[in-house]
């Protein structure tokens, strides 16, 4: 799907969570993350709008709904800005 680099960062059981959580009146937390880097955005659109891209999107959606309450989920895109 042309992505060129994918990580799964999953959320530590440990006091710190509930303590940041409990400091900042935030809500919990989810089970973890997923992050699917591309090039550009350019680039993700081309790879979604392509056959493949769309024959691989719709798989994972079916795979995600197995294992992922997409109503408690949030996705968004984003631009790394290194400081």
């Amino acid at each position: 799907m042309r992505a060129k680099k994918y990580v799964q960062s999953l959320t530590l059981d440990t006091p710190l969570n509930e303590g940041h959580r409990t400091s900042r009146g935030i809500l919990p937390e989810y089970d973890g993350i997923a992050e699917v880097w591309f090039e550009s955005e350019e680039d993700l659109m081309e790879a979604m709008s392509s056959p493949e891209g769309q024959k691989l999107s719709a798989a994972l959606l079916e795979d995600e709904e197995k294992f992922i309450d997409q109503t408690q989920s949030s996705g968004f895109i984003v631009q790394e800005d290194e400081l």
